[in-house]
């Protein structure tokens, strides 16, 4: 398991620099209000879940570097749907974001409640596009009872390593050092029965203000969609000669993607 205490205070590394340059293109998708609605195909899904005020739309946005690219309802809980967001190429994205419900204060009635509630938990079930889960929770308040539920929800896709799990503890800005140290290290222990040899888990302390921890989870996501295995493949694809023995040609430059939705 990686926890990160990083403040996003030196200058990016090129890493840093391709996987915030990709998190920027974030362009919206879709909204569904079924999991039929989704997209079919391959590409893996990143999704973005937590308590409604833990600051998920507010992350998102950061991420994106997109003032309202996810919108926060006025309402805490009153969100009701998947809102996907497509990521990488303007014609060809490489991995979807989807932005899920928020839970805990929800005031619509109770039939409707449980059945967003139910598209969310087969989302997270049965979605086979899942790649990674990144869970939204305010640093100063930790893991709530609520928060506990859903971990133990996803937890057997987690341990073996079908789903991987960041924690973002967010609103990390308003805790001092120590403050924030003891934050980490209690959800760190609560996350201990969901690491294995399989997982791939983590903690990262984040404030979107003060841009702590961007860089870092800007790479994390990048480098569950583009496994260096993949890109060590790719450079050696590359670097092998033609068939016919010919010089192989130059490989061009890779340019990060734009900014521009």
């Amino acid at each position: 398991m990686t926890a990160s205490l990083r403040k996003d205070a030196k200058p990016p590394s090129a890493e840093a620099l391709a996987a915030l340059a990709w998190a920027h293109s974030a362009r919206f998708l879709t909204t569904a209000s079924q999991l039929d609605q989704l997209p079919q195909g391959d590409l893996g899904e990143i999704a973005f879940v937590g308590r409604s005020n833990a600051g998920k739309s507010t992350s998102i946005n950061a991420l994106a570097q997109r003032r309202q690219l996810a919108f926060a309802s006025k309402t805490p809980g009153r969100t009701q749907h998947i809102n996907l967001f497509a990521l990488g190429p303007k014609d060809e994205p490489d991995a979807y974001l989807a932005d899920l419900p928020g839970y805990g204060y929800a005031t619509v009635n109770r039939q409707a409640k449980v059945r967003w509630q139910r598209v969310m938990a087969d989302y997270l079930e049965v979605r086979r596009n899942l790649t990674g889960v990144v869970l939204l929770v305010d640093s100063r308040l930790g893991l709530t009872p609520l928060d506990e539920r859903l971990l133990n929800f996803i937890s057997p896709r987690v341990v073996n390593g079908a789903v991987k799990l960041l924690v973002v503890l967010t609103k990390a800005d308003k805790l001092n050092r120590k403050e924030q140290q003891a934050s980490l290290a209690k959800v760190q222990d609560a996350l201990a029965s969901v690491v294995t040899d399989a997982s791939d888990v983590g903690i990262l302390l984040f404030s979107a203000p003060k841009h702590i921890g961007l860089h870092d989870l800007a790479e994390t996501l990048h480098g569950w969609m583009h496994p260096a295995g993949d890109a060590d493949a790719a450079e050696t694809a590359d670097a092998s000669p033609p068939a016919d023995g010919s010089a192989a040609e130059p490989a061009a430059e890779l340019v990060p993607p734009s900014d521009e939705a």
